[in-house]
Formats: C-alpha cells, structure tokens, sequence
C-alpha cells in the first residue's frame, strides 16, 4: 500500500522541459528529510497543463494519480507550487465531479494533507495583466510559435544560432555564462519535430489559457465560494515574500544578462503590488500576521509579494513556515555556487540559498508526517 507524494507545478508549469527539472532538488531533499523521520513515501512529479483552467488542470492531476498507482497507496499527499495548490485544492473538495466515474472520491478518502507553497488563493493581481490587451497580444505570440511551421523553423535557427554563438564565446574566455547554461539545458534540445517537448508545451499554451481569468481576484473570490475543504485532510501552507527590487540590487545592473532578469522582476514585483479594490485580501489574525512578519525584515502589507503571488493571498491553512524568497526559489530554482549562478530566473535581493531550502522541505515533511500521525 504505502505513501505517495504528488509534486504538482503551477502556472506556466511542467515536470521537465530539455535539461530543465520545475521541482529542482525538491524530491531528493524531501525524501532525505521523511527518511530521517522513519517515512517510506514515493514522490511523484507531476505534468499539468501550464496555462490551463484550474478544472482542467486538477483533472489532469487526477489522471496522473490514476496512472502511477495512485489508488494503490493507503497515504496521499499533495503538494501544489503556486497554481498547482488550487489544482489540488479543486480535486479534493468533497463532491467535486472533474469525471463522470466516482475516482475523485476514491482518491479524496486516501489524502492525509493538502500543502499549498506559493499559492494565490485569493489571487493575483499579475493575472489581469495577462487579460489586458498586451498580455493578449503576448500569449498570441506563443501560439503562432507553436502551431505554424514557419514560427517554430524561426524558433529553431535562432536557437541554433545562439548554441553556436555560446560556443564561439568559450574560444574567448567567455565560459559558464548565461548563454551556455540555456544553450545547454534547453536550445540545443530543440528539434523541428513537431513532437518536440517545446512545441508541445507551447501548443497547450495556445490551446488552453483558462487559469488566466481564473486567477484574478475576481476569478478567485467565487473558487473560494465553490471549493471547500474536506474533512479529516491537514490543509498548511507554505508562505514567500522577496524585498522589493531597489537599492540592494544595483550591483546587478553591472551584468547585461543580470539587469535584464532584475528588470523583469522589478516590473513583476509592480504589477503584483496592485491589490484590487473591490476584491482585498482576507485580513489574517493578529497572531498570524505577528507571525508572518517575525520572518521577514521588511513590512507586510497588501503590496508584499514574491513577484508573482501577494504574500496575504497565500495565507491559507496552518502556515508550515514563512520565507524571504521570489516565487521560484522554493521549488528549487536559486543559484547554488559560482558555477550555478545562471540558475536564478528571478533575482529578487531575498538571498535564498541552500540552508532555506533544505529547512523549507524539511518543514513540508514534518507536516506530512504530522499529518499521518493524526
């Protein structure tokens, strides 16, 4: 029978695309934190659609769990980064019906908890860009790439181009940069195959986008009217917030590649700062509020955020740990040394680094063994 753990990605998610991994390093540290704990757990990683709605989504989730033997296993547990926590919450809501068969039941009388990290559970503001007319205009951009042959035949020569420029600038002295990590782990992958990871995940892109709408306050104050919690499942929460992109990171600007990431941060951060006024986020109990701002150094308020998700929209559940990191240092995605400087997709200033990592799983797996223990 045993104990599964499902690891499912978010928006604009996957399980691997070329060399890349979403969850990087997740499932080694949380297993090695459960064995220290005496727990035997088979961790899965998830794929998903990256933009699809949130039913569609957690259906797919429900599929994957179907297909590894998911309803063999006595335990479930879920852990959702960012839009894969309303995934989960979605697929375990008592009654829900994504399928004509009664296999959410069956899954829903096997889970012991629900671990949501980084979650906009009373959304994102950064969702209503994507309904604007330039976010339209961008993910148009992503579908043409995907569908024609002349979109991807671009695509493919200049990356083509961009592996081999990579490898000129090595004659140079020029090595371990930007460049030759992507060229390396994800440019020299693709292919003109229509198969190709790349073209399918864009073409899900193209064919879904439902999670846009969904994922804006608005979306998001009738999900939580819809989907409740299920009896007897341990609901936590794991809770980000970076420092907001200014003085502390002018040392980046140094770097072409560096400004441009900080640059795109730094709008991210703007953008989610923008809590709607009709729609605010839930205030949270004195004691809880106390306790989110005991972890950081900076103030919290209605525009703290991790570049992605508000921190308040977060909050849902009992909080397994409150963290100074951008949305996608917790899953892994931070520089570990010189050599893996490149790795950082969002310099944000929190200085994330490996002793938060592994304390931010080891944290997730106390829960689930907390929860098991019930």
């Amino acid at each position: 029978m045993g104990t599964k753990i499902y690891l499912v990605p978010g928006f604009f998610g996957f399980n691997s695309l070329g060399a890349l991994n979403y969850f990087r390093g997740v499932s080694s540290a949380l297993a090695t934190s459960l064995q220290r704990r005496g727990i035997e757990a088979d961790i899965v990683e998830c794929s998903t659609q990256p933009t699809g709605s949130i039913r569609n989504r957690s259906e797919r989730v429900l599929s994957y769990v179907e297909s590894t033997g998911g309803l063999e296993a006595e335990h479930l547990h879920f852990i959702g980064h960012s839009t894969g926590g309303l995934d989960v919450r979605l697929l375990v809501t008592p009654g829900v019906r994504l399928r004509s068969d009664d296999l959410e039941k069956s899954i829903g009388d096997r889970v012991r908890s629900v671990i949501t990290v980084s979650t906009p559970h009373f959304g994102t503001p950064l969702a209503n860009y994507f309904t604007s007319l330039q976010g339209r205009h961008l993910l148009q951009i992503m579908t043409l790439m995907a569908t024609s042959n002349k979109g991807r035949l671009a695509i493919w020569a200049a990356a083509q181009l961009l592996s081999t420029v990579a490898r000129l600038d090595d004659w140079m002295g020029r090595t371990e940069t930007f460049l030759d990590t992507l060229s390396q782990r994800v440019l020299r992958q693709i292919s003109l195959d229509q198969n190709d990871p790349v073209w399918a995940f864009l073409r899900e892109i193209a064919s879904d986008q439902g999670a846009i709408i969904q994922l804006t306050p608005e979306g998001m104050n009738l999900f939580n009217a819809a989907v409740v919690d299920r009896p007897g499942v341990d609901y936590r929460c794991v809770v980000t917030a970076a420092p907001a992109p200014i003085a502390h990171q002018l040392g980046e600007l140094l770097s072409l590649r560096k400004a441009a990431m900080v640059g795109l941060f730094s709008l991210l951060y703007v953008l989610t700062t923008q809590e709607h006024r009709h729609y605010p986020y839930p205030s949270p109990v004195d004691a809880l509020r106390d306790e989110v701002q005991a972890s950081l150094s900076f103030a919290l308020n209605t525009r703290t955020n991790d570049g992605v998700v508000p921190t308040l929209s977060q909050l849902y559940g009992e909080p397994i740990g409150v963290f100074e990191a951008d949305h996608l240092d917790v899953v892994g995605q931070y520089a570990r040394g010189d050599a893996d400087r490149y790795a950082d997709w969002m310099p944000s200033g929190a200085a994330f680094g490996d002793d938060d990592f592994v304390n931010l799983w080891d944290g997730v797996a106390e829960a689930i063994g907390a929860s098991m223990a019930r």
